[in-house]
């Protein structure tokens, strides 16, 4: 029997608890909210600092720089060769040449010219060396020839030379008085070598805005520290510190939280200490969030919204105290990010001194249908991908949720659906917002299905400098990208009912197959399972199969393991059919965390979690290509190396079969 420190009358208190929460109040536009937020803010810079030019990569200049010298501070040749008078050469051929006796100097660079170029006299001159009184020109050493005569040492000149011919002149490239550089401008390794050139050892910067940064929740881990079931590891406070520096602010890291109004207090009044405070987590509403109670205390004005109509980000809490900006997240990671790019993110380019970010956007085409809610305006985070035709792409929506960490590492950009539309169907024409200035196509496409097994291939080819995208939508995804020319490889797994050949009865004209590995699939539990132990697949299923308290975690329909699945259990559906997890690994998870105790998946899977495996048979991950990309450099270099003793090697060693 199951055992919790919960006792009955603590269920029943969260269980009234529950039903008693807050509710939004009131769920305003993202337009409303942000302007409620601007406008009780105080968005001017922070002051200045002043900093050496060591530490001024990146930074924002906080006044207009003028440069108190020339540059170059002196006339200076360009070249190797004579400081001479133009007059001088005036009339020089091939068959005339000028001679010039040469002075008793050499001038090289940073050294101060001692004698005058008298009329008939030249001087050996290295480049960057000051041009002496008395000369305007400079003739190159390799159109010259000298002649050593009793009275002197000469230079001979076929052609005459001009005016300032070879000579950068005193102010030419900087002058006194000159406005080198605004306000506002961000200092890249460019504009530190004008402030080098100069002679500026250090430059007025803005202060950046020092954002604090609290995550909160019981649930939250520090990474690094061991994890306890049921917790997550802190991913938010890491994300927003480098997104914060990234925006030209200095994060200020205030640790986690937990979910008790005391110490919530006291991290808040530390965190108003600094120009902008984050936290993430507890901006809902419900028994256990604490946050948005506590900042509902602050004032001048406080919180100006709480509740957006937006999805993901809907729980966003919006407040300000002092002009000072107080924003709760949400927890969730994708949520998170979209609400702090939309909403803090313009406050603190602001604040540090930086223009409003330019926005890019596409058109593309949505290859999968979108549906959506009425009633707020939900984002999507998309990857976009070449199409068939010469300059199209493709936007694959990434539908990881609002608690996926991968999402925005992942994509390429966002697209909105209205707040009155209740989806977007394939094949639409949509615009895609860009999070990068631009789309990069990568050499090598892959979309369908995910397997670890795959890196073997692709992390052989992006070590060889290849780049490579690779999106995880299924092996029915991958095949209706390849029929529609999206990829140059889908990864497939497909079983046949009928014949239970796998792959080829998918095939459509125009794609190949090409043959990839073997894994083996059969039954996963818990090792020492007696119900399980030391049977094989078959037995074990039809001793199980009837018994209420053993939970199988089954497949989403339509994949290789869901049919090969159905045929195992015939007419019978044991308990937890119904639950379906869409990868082998959540499989997996579910039965090592003692959700489920069995289900079927490929025989790596049971190996990283430590379970117990039951062999069924084996299934054909191979490899779909559109027969126009086939001769692609990037697809001929896939199958080349896919072919490989080291590749299999690698396979084997992972458990898989070639």
């Amino acid at each position: 029997m199951q055992t919790s420190d919960h006792s009955r009358e603590d269920i029943r208190r969260f269980v009234a608890q529950a039903a008693r929460q807050d509710q939004f109040l009131e769920v305003v536009s993202g337009e409303e909210a942000r302007a409620r937020f601007h406008r009780h803010l105080d968005l001017a810079p922070r002051g200045e600092v002043r900093v050496p030019l060591s530490q001024a990569l990146g930074r924002v200049l906080a006044a207009d720089v003028v440069a108190e010298v020339d540059v170059p501070g002196f006339d200076r040749s360009v070249v190797d060769g004579f400081a001479v008078r133009a007059a001088d050469t005036a009339g020089a051929a091939e068959d005339r040449p000028a001679a010039l006796r040469l002075n008793a100097e050499v001038l090289a660079a940073g050294h101060a010219p001692a004698l005058t170029v008298e009329p008939g006299t030249a001087t050996v001159i290295a480049t960057g060396g000051m041009l002496p009184r008395g000369a305007d020109a400079v003739v190159m050493v390799e159109t010259t020839e000298t002649d050593d005569r009793p009275d002197g040492l000469f230079v001979m000149l076929a052609k005459p030379a001009t005016p300032g011919a070879f000579v950068a002149a005193a102010g030419s490239d900087i002058g006194r008085g000159e406005v080198v550089l605004r306000r506002g401008q961000v200092l890249t390794s460019r504009e530190i070598g004008v402030l080098a050139a100069i002679g500026l050892a250090a430059v007025a910067v803005v202060r950046p805005p020092r954002v604090a940064i609290l995550s909160t929740g019981d649930e939250i881990v520090a990474p690094g520290q061991p994890m306890r079931p049921g917790a997550v590891y802190d991913s938010n406070g890491a994300i927003l510190a480098a997104a914060v520096a990234e925006l030209g602010g200095e994060a200020v890291p205030m640790g986690i939280a937990p979910d008790e109004d005391a110490a919530l207090e006291r991290l808040v009044r530390q965190g108003l200490e600094c120009d902008v405070l984050l936290l993430s987590g507890g901006t809902s509403k419900g028994a256990g969030d604490r946050s948005h109670r506590i900042v509902a205390q602050l004032s001048d004005p406080g919180i100006v919204a709480h509740g957006v109509a937006l999805k993901p980000g809907k729980p966003l809490c919006l407040a300000v105290t002092g002009g000072k900006p107080v924003v709760i997240l949400p927890g969730f990671p994708t949520s998170a990010m979209f609400t702090f790019h939309g909403f803090v993110a313009p406050v603190i380019r602001a604040m540090a001194g930086l223009p409003p970010a330019a926005v890019e956007e596409v058109p593309a085409t949505l290859p999968v249908r979108l549906g959506s809610e009425r009633g707020r305006t939900e984002y999507v985070m998309v990857s976009l991908v070449q199409g068939a035709a010469e300059g199209d792409l493709a936007a694959y929506p990434l539908s990881k949720g609002s608690g996926a960490v991968t999402a925005f590492s992942h994509a390429d950009g966002f697209l909105a659906i209205d707040a009155q539309a209740e989806g977007v169907e394939a094949g639409s024409a949509v615009s895609v917002q860009l999070l990068g200035r631009t789309v990069a196509p990568a050499d090598l496409i892959v979309v369908g299905s995910q397997c670890i097994g795959l890196n073997a291939v692709l992390g052989r080819l992006i070590g060889e400098g290849m780049t490579v995208k690779a999106l995880n939508v299924g092996s029915m995804g991958g095949l209706a990208a390849a029929r529609r020319g999206e990829c140059d490889v889908a990864p497939v797994h497909l079983m046949d009912p009928a014949t239970g050949a796998y792959n080829t009865p998918f095939l459509a004209p125009g794609l190949e197959l090409v043959t990839g590995y073997r894994r083996m699939q059969g039954i996963v539990f818990r090792r020492g399972d007696p119900r399980f132990e030391g049977r094989s697949a078959a037995e074990a299923v039809a001793a199980v199969a009837g018994l209420p308290d053993c939970i199988l975690i089954n497949r989403n329909a339509g994949s290789g393991t869901r049919i090969l699945t159905d045929r195992l259990l015939g007419s019978a559906r044991p308990t937890g059919y119904w639950t379906q997890a869409k990868s082998h690994n959540a499989v997996a998870v579910a039965v090592a965390q003692n959700r489920a105790d069995w289900g079927v998946a490929i025989g790596t899977a049971a190996t990283l979690y430590g379970l117990g495996f039951l062999p069924l048979q084996e299934e054909h991950y191979d490899f779909v290509i559109p027969a126009a990309r086939r001769d692609r450099p990037a697809v001929r270099r896939f199958v080349e190396a896919l072919g490989t003793d080291e590749v299999a090697e690698a396979l084997r060693g992972m458990g898989f079969l070639r």
